[in-house]
């Protein structure tokens, strides 16, 4: 399946109004600019966050083609609904009035809900969507985020991440959907669907961008926007295919990896951009640059030896928009170099020719009409019910001895730590602010984890613990109050952060909370180990005490109510764990590990392995079976499997399909994630389900760096059961 084209009638369109554009209008249009940059001093008139003079130099003398971010208040907060349709028609009355009428594209960082919008339904983040293994739950929020950015009047949505996350140190591993190539193209490409449907410009549809183009999220060190070593054969193997996967979805723009790989820079890489991006994937979208990374190939990166060349290379490479972010200089050294020659006005039609095209389809030339009401299509109790089953479907019930869980409601629970009582810990960066830690700005009908325990108790609920992260605990206090309960919920983890402010240089717990973590231990009391966060922080010794590990990583706003849930068995948990849980700082691997990492004194040996996820039930895989033994080159296998719930509770499984190729010209990974099917199943009740594994199923990427079939023989992985077959020449 290749990328949607683009309707003959826009190609005539774009063409005929690119004739009659000025060289500055073109060059306009490849700019995009903060808020910052039209927007009035803050404090100057209160509601009013528009300078009209700013605005007018921004859209009639620069011709800027979009404009993106929240208004300067502190911390680029979120908005009411009424703001944003407020500046919405300032830049759309402004536009109005030049020369060709071009409309502004205005871009948001919605990556789990509206989030720059007050009140919005926020999901959880895309690490805890993956872990629900369940494509439905992402294509319903996407559609409910493209609708709630619509009704604030907004249109293009920053998000999704397509980057894998395979390095557990990096801050941005939470906006991933996991280590595994098959789990990222799927959740991803049906967030999209759900976001865009049939036709992107439809009132309560929306714009998407795939994120970060592309081995972004692989930096050696751990720490954010550094170097990543990834050699070509693992960028096709691994890193590409989500990409692809979104662009056959019909994503129309993608933003390019600020960081670099094997020393080329994302912004100056015309082999990923072009070569690869355009004339193997057959994106015919616009890129656009990330945070003024184009300038950073002159003052961080010293690739270029001035800002001007910074700009030459960065649009040669295939750059189309610059998020400048705060000036006009891309327009201005760009505008230099077309009418000097030496960026071709070829190119600059190019890149001007894709981004009208996109704002063509999603109907910015049309007369513009009044956004979708709120009432109905905003923060809707059905968009709440669905939020809140994506995040019970998103815990991870890791350990449960004795089946100690679920607990009766009567049961008296000591409650401590530092995620206990915050709604921030569950909803993480990119949440009301750019950090998502003005904990004063989220909802107050929300309830942390403490509030939504004493809304379901039918015992004593007691909390001990500071409501900061920098607040101290009493431990002492902590333990006395243990005697007079009867289960301990201990909550650790991290605060909010994203990107470059969330590097840390271990995985490790920071010595407060392993301190607390000690004394509640030894108490002799049962534990319940609740983790909230965005990377796997090391938990090896206290989980391997407590009586049950819950994951939570970041469940979202709905995150404190789906934890009773689980905790009273008022919902059976049936999430997976999307990444391997590493069992120390340093003992990283991913469960499609090759064999060289798991011979001799190799292994792996993680915490949790990559799938690991329990329930109140029990679940069988049985008679697997494959329709041939014998297969060709291009022919597919069918797989069989019955799956059964043996246990007492009805409940969901996901079922993972498995395969490995048994020997290659190329070292191939002990198994790889080919298929999965998430299903509900009554105590008792048996399922069979089938899975078609595709001959792209069975390639990988060959010596000479194409993806190949080889013959030979294949194993298939379900639950304890293996099946062989042979493909022949």
């Amino acid at each position: 399946m290749s990328a949607p084209t683009v309707n003959p009638q826009i190609v005539a369109r774009v063409d005929q109004l690119l004739a009659q554009m000025t060289v500055e209008e073109k060059v306009g249009q490849m700019t995009q600019v903060d808020f910052t940059v039209v927007g009035a001093p803050e404090n100057a008139n209160a509601g009013e966050f528009i300078d009209p003079a700013r605005l007018e130099d921004a859209v009639l003398r620069h011709h800027v083609g979009s404009i993106m971010n929240t208004p300067f208040t502190p911390n680029n907060k979120a908005q009411t609904i009424e703001t944003w349709h407020k500046i919405q028609e300032a830049v759309r009355a402004v536009a109005a009035r030049s020369r060709l009428k071009i409309p502004v594209l205005y871009g948001i960082d919605a990556i789990h809900g509206a989030t720059y919008t007050q009140n919005a339904t926020l999901f959880p983040q895309a690490i805890s969507m993956a872990a629900t293994f369940n494509p439905d739950l992402s294509f319903l929020e996407g559609e409910i985020t493209a609708r709630e950015v619509r009704a604030s009047g907004l249109q293009w949505n920053f998000s999704p991440v397509m980057d894998i996350g395979r390095q557990p140190l990096w801050p941005r591993l939470w906006e991933t959907y996991g280590e595994d190539v098959r789990l990222a193209s799927v959740m991803g490409s049906r967030y999209i669907e759900g976001h865009q449907g049939a036709d992107f410009s439809a009132a309560d549809k929306g714009m998407t961008c795939l994120k970060h183009y592309v081995g972004y999220s692989l930096p050696f060190n751990g720490k954010d926007r550094t170097p990543a070593l990834i050699g070509e054969r693992t960028l096709r193997e691994y890193f590409l295919p989500p990409f692809a996967a979104g662009i056959r979805a019909g994503a129309p723009t993608l933003m390019v990896n600020s960081a670099e790989v094997d020393g080329i820079p994302g912004h100056a890489n015309h082999q990923y951009l072009t070569t690869i991006l355009r004339d193997e994937l057959g994106f015919k979208g616009f890129t656009v640059s990330d945070w003024e990374d184009i300038k950073r190939l002159y003052t961080r990166d010293k690739l270029a030896a001035s800002e001007k060349e910074a700009v030459k290379i960065a649009v040669m490479a295939g750059v189309d928009m610059s998020m400048v972010p705060f000036d006009f200089s891309f327009y201005e050294l760009l505008l230099e170099l077309a009418n000097s020659g030496e960026v071709p006005m070829a190119r600059i039609d190019e890149a001007v020719g894709r981004i009208l095209t996109v704002k063509f389809q999603a109907g910015l030339f049309d007369p513009p009409k009044p956004p979708i009401p709120a009432e109905a299509n905003f923060a809707t109790p059905e968009a709440a019910a669905i939020n809140r089953q994506a995040a019970r479907e998103s815990i991870i019930l890791a350990k449960n001895d004795r089946h100690l869980l679920p607990l009766k409601k009567n049961a008296n629970i000591l409650v401590t730590g530092p995620t206990a009582n915050l709604l921030s810990v569950m909803n993480g960066g990119w949440t009301i602010t750019w950090q998502g830690n003005s904990e004063d700005l989220y909802p107050k009908d929300k309830p942390t984890v403490v509030g939504a325990l004493q809304k379901q108790s039918e015992g004593k609920i007691t909390f001990v613990g500071g409501r900061r992260f920098d607040e101290p605990i009493d431990i002492a206090e902590v333990v006395r109050e243990a005697g007079r309960h009867d289960y301990i919920l201990l909550c650790l983890g991290e605060p909010p952060y994203t990107e470059t402010v969330g590097n840390v240089p271990s995985l490790n717990l920071p010595e407060e909370q392993t301190a607390l973590a000690d004394a509640v231990l030894a108490t002799g009391k049962p534990v319940i180990l609740l983790t909230f966060g965005g990377r796997p922080r090391i938990i090896t010794t206290i989980a391997e005490k407590a009586q049950a590990v819950l994951l939570g990583f970041l469940p979202g706003m709905e995150g404190g109510e789906a934890v009773a849930d689980i905790l009273y068995g008022a919902y059976n948990p049936d999430a997976k764990l999307p990444i391997t849980y590493p069992r120390d700082t340093n003992d990283i691997m991913t469960y499609d590990y090759k064999p060289i990492e798991s011979f001799e004194l190799n292994t792996y040996h993680p915490l949790y392995p990559f799938g690991h996820g329990l329930s109140y039930t029990t679940f069988e895989t049985s008679n697997l079976e494959l329709d041939k033994p014998v297969i060709g080159l291009q022919e597919n296998v069918k797989v069989s499997v019955d799956v059964k719930n043996t246990g007492r509770m009805a409940g969901k499984e996901t079922v993972l399909v498995y395969l490995n190729d048994v020997a290659a010209s190329v070292t191939r990974p002990n198994k790889q994630l080919k298929a999965f099917n998430k299903v509900a199943l009554e105590p008792g009740e048996s399922k069979r389900l089938e899975f078609t594994l595709t001959p792209y199923d069975l390639s990988f990427i060959g010596v000479d760096l194409k993806r190949i079939v080889e013959p030979g023989e294949f194993t298939v992985m379900v639950g304890n059961e293996k099946a062989r077959f042979t493909v022949k020449p």
